[in-house]
């Protein structure tokens, strides 16, 4: 096994963001809409290890839900 295959990464898909008091969240119950920062158009987010590291985009093919690069962030972001 080569050194390369031990490397953990920890790997997150950021569909968007919102600010709340933690008062507004303890008062929401199920099916509670919370509203983010972004449209169902804008890339989210693909971070590495809690780096931001490439953008994305949701697509569905044959039944499986994917997560699909379109465009690498520049390494100084």
């Amino acid at each position: 096994m080569s050194s390369i295959d031990k490397i953990e990464v920890d790997i997150s898909v950021e569909l968007g963001a919102a600010n709340m008091p933690i008062h507004h969240l303890l008062r929401m119950g199920r099916g509670a809409v919370i509203e983010l920062d972004t449209t169902e158009n804008d890339p989210m987010r693909i971070h590495a290890n809690g780096r931001l590291v490439a953008q994305g985009e949701v697509r569905v093919e044959d039944g499986q839900l994917r997560v699909i690069v379109i465009e690498k962030v520049a390494r100084g972001a």
